[in-house]
């Protein structure tokens, strides 16, 4: 999820470079595409997506793709994860007019959705026979989607699993499980980590889409949990005081601190591709949409990682369910070219055009959308390595029972899903990342985190 860095190896500009602005350039690259070909280009819309390498990719293709074909104009605003999230939702809420489209997530799109404030997709999703409504894999459209209508549409789709090297762990006489348990994990990274390559490369940035993220899958399956949750799935206590949290976060800070990569309390996805990709990290926890992006044919560690499942203690599985999608909020002041433009994103033949135009070529695609992705010969060819393990973590992704309790709220793994967790994981993922980082006692934040989530429901 997460949040992602361009990929190394590559000539391509930084997407760190783009963090926080507007792209003018992409613009003004749009108005000379559409001049060239003849058309007016005489509408601009405005979209606001997350810094990863696969956007960075549609930035760069959609004058040629999009503008020169419908004369619209798209002023990207491209921004991380945390920033992105605080944009849209201040936006959003306030019923704003600074974007036509934004991309949001599983946790925002059914909240914002069923509060009224995103328009219903739903017709023209299924009117709109270049788009195939019914090619969208089942379980993403219905992570988007609240009360039998769809309100984003999936740009890509992921869940989490273990990414590792096979040659270090070769090296090292050390073999992963197809489907390890946390304490297998922790022993591999211990035994193949040194001072030149780090045995792991987990999360450790403060947010709950950040370390909040990988954190809670672990603290699920240790048989942790957020809150407890009423027989009618109202938040009922906080449960941070609870010796799984405390079990949960003094394995994931040991295993980073023992283990893990250099500045952990400041790496997310973005950093942690850039440390694996460089050597510096045998292994990585995260999501799924990175394995297009090791195997992409500019990728230094093509054809040298295996995958494995998110690792598991007291569940069956653990990992994620998460997609990156595009919506348009109801104060969209241009709603039907916002649609033409999320309908081309995010639709089959974007994914095509993508495979044949990316440095990253087809393995870089965006997965995990549509049914028809994976059978894509020549996708089907780059992604053997990953593909089928792709589709099987998000099939397991144990969505509507991810712990070993019931959860408060709407459906969800790696968050909790209630407009509360927003606030509530971003402040205690502030403590935990201290306490990954040595400056800050487990029990202190704990202590704090459990007050922050006692006050937040009541």
């Amino acid at each position: 999820m997460t949040m992602h860095e361009a990929r190394k190896g590559s000539t391509r500009r930084r997407v760190t470079a783009l963090v926080g602005i507007s792209v003018a350039g992409i613009v003004a690259l749009a108005s000379l595409a559409a001049t060239a070909t003849g058309g007016t280009a005489s509408k601009t819309i405005s979209v606001a997506i997350v810094a990863n390498p696969q956007m960075q990719d549609i930035a760069s293709l959609t004058p040629s793709l999009f503008t020169a074909k419908t004369g619209i104009k798209v002023k990207y605003t491209i921004l991380d994860e945390g920033k992105l999230r605080e944009v849209t939702t201040r936006d959003v809420g306030s019923g704003g007019k600074a974007f036509d489209a934004v991309m949001i997530g599983m946790y925002e799109t059914p909240q914002f959705g069923t509060a009224g404030l995103l328009k219903d997709l739903t017709a023209q999703a299924k009117g709109d026979k270049a788009y195939n409504y019914n090619d969208l894999i089942p379980a993403v459209r219905s992570g988007l989607s609240a009360n039998g209508k769809l309100y984003a549409s999936p740009f890509y789709a992921e869940s989490s699993f273990v990414m590792y090297r096979k040659d270090v762990l070769k090296s090292k006489g050390v073999t992963m499980p197809a489907r390890p348990t946390w304490q297998q994990v922790a022993s591999i990274a211990r035994k193949v980590n040194s001072h030149s390559r780090a045995g792991i490369c987990l999360r450790g940035k403060p947010g709950w889409g950040d370390l909040g993220a990988s954190f809670t899958t672990v603290l699920n399956t240790f048989g942790g949990t957020w809150w407890s949750s009423t027989p009618d799935g109202k938040p009922d206590k906080a449960q941070v005081d609870q010796p799984a949290f405390k079990t949960a976060l003094d394995f994931y800070a040991k295993l980073v601190q023992d283990a893990g990569e250099k500045d952990a309390a400041n790496s997310s996805f973005n950093e942690c591709l850039a440390q694996y990709q460089a050597g510096k990290v045998a292994m990585w926890y995260d999501a799924t949409v990175a394995a297009g992006l090791l195997e992409a044919k500019d990728s230094p560690v093509k054809g040298k990682n295996g995958y494995a499942l998110a690792p598991v203690v007291k569940t069956k599985a653990s990992g994620w369910l998460w997609s990156w999608a595009l919506a348009i909020p109801k104060s969209s002041p241009d709603p039907a070219d916002a649609w033409k433009y999320i309908a081309w994103a995010t639709g089959p033949s974007y994914i095509k055009a993508a495979g044949t135009k990316t440095k990253g070529g087809w393995a870089a695609i965006p997965p995990g959308t549509r049914l028809s992705t994976y059978e894509i010969p020549q996708y089907k060819r780059a992604a053997a390595a990953f593909a089928s393990k792709t589709l099987a973590a998000m099939k397991a992704a144990p969505i509507n029972n991810p712990g070993t309790t019931k959860r408060p709220g709407l459906p969800g793994v790696q968050y909790v899903g209630i407009p509360q967790f927003q606030d509530v994981g971003n402040r205690c993922t502030q403590l935990f990342s201290s306490v990954i980082a040595r400056s800050m006692k487990d029990t202190t934040a704990l202590s704090q985190c459990q007050q922050i989530a006692s006050r937040a429901i009541k």
